[in-house]
């Protein structure tokens, strides 16, 4: 398999597949092996997948560490082992929902915004002493689940039908929308667990703009999806020095940048930012940090670049 695209696809998951096999089926559909996706949707999810083809690989980690914005619905009134439909008991009987309104429950969301705590699902890919959480929970095996801080930026009622919950959540990466569903019914006093999950944006990149797996095969086929895909330097918002074509034709070997090297500055940036360096057609060359601002680059002695990543 040769790669023949480079850059970012915006998928829309279906319901049931992993994000492993979401991966797989772009990998065929495409013809090529470098394809990777920068943050995993459980299969019990749909919505935005975002993935990287080619070069676009190596700029994953830039991704993955952007804020979620998720349409989630919360059954009241039952539990669940994975605290979604998953490990759903289906012989328990239903606890009473309290009779709120819409005010009252939302004062009672109030302590899930902002910066709080979580505890990881014991069905989880975390890793504890060198194991996955899901697999020792698969094996019975008790263990002390690691807690982690997240930013639950905003918490928004869609509707309240009960036992039916609608919410809008945007979030800072890593945050376990099941957990915040278990914790929901933990505060309510009435259990809950989550039953519908639908990942609608990741940073500014939205569902609205996705390919369906069906739609991303039928583009590929007709030679159109070249048009959708996202170019490197579109989805980095970072400072960006275009270099001139000597520069540019050596830097698989990563040389040190020089002031003579740069043609230009496209977009400011302090010292110690990640930065990007392009070519002189707009072509991402590499990522790194800056030793000095943007303002000294054309002026400055020495290696003025640390590299990251060369995407080549």
């Amino acid at each position: 398999m040769n790669d023949g695209y480079h850059g970012v696809l915006l998928v829309n998951k279906p319901l049931r597949m992993s994000s492993h096999d979401a991966v797989g089926e772009v990998r065929r559909a495409v013809g090529q092996r470098r394809v990777g996706h920068t943050g995993t949707l459980d299969p019990l999810a749909d919505g935005l997948l975002v993935m990287c083809l080619g070069r676009a690989t190596k700029i994953a980690r830039h991704l993955s560490g952007r804020d979620k914005v998720y349409l989630a619905e919360i059954h009241l009134g039952l539990t669940s082992s994975t605290c979604d439909a998953e490990g759903l008991d289906p012989d328990q009987s239903p606890s009473e929902v309290p009779d709120l309104t819409v005010v009252e429950l939302d004062s009672r969301l109030e302590r899930f915004r902002g910066h709080i705590k979580q505890t990881v699902p014991a069905y989880s890919a975390v890793q504890v002493d060198g194991q996955r959480l899901y697999k020792l929970a698969r094996k019975g095996h008790a263990v002390e689940l690691p807690e982690r801080e997240v930013d639950i930026h905003r918490l928004e009622i869609i509707s309240f039908a009960p036992p039916i919950l609608k919410l809008k959540v945007t979030c800072s990466s890593g945050t376990y929308i099941r957990t915040l569903a278990h914790d929901i019914g933990q505060e309510l006093g009435c259990g809950a667990y989550l039953s519908q999950l639908r990942r609608e944006s990741v940073g500014d990149l939205h569902l609205r703009d996705a390919l369906t797996p069906e739609n991303l095969r039928r583009s590929h086929e007709s030679g159109e999806l070249s048009d959708r895909l996202l170019r490197i330097d579109q989805v980095l918002d970072m400072g960006a020095v275009i270099v001139q074509a000597s520069f540019a034709d050596r830097i698989v070997t990563g040389p040190p940048l020089r002031s003579d090297d740069v043609a230009s500055i496209e977009r400011p940036f302090d010292s110690g930012e990640t930065i990007l360096l392009k070519n002189e057609q707009g072509l991402a060359l590499a990522t790194g940090r800056a030793r000095v601002a943007s303002d000294e680059f054309t002026r400055a002695d020495g290696d003025l670049f640390d590299y990251e990543r060369v995407l080549n």
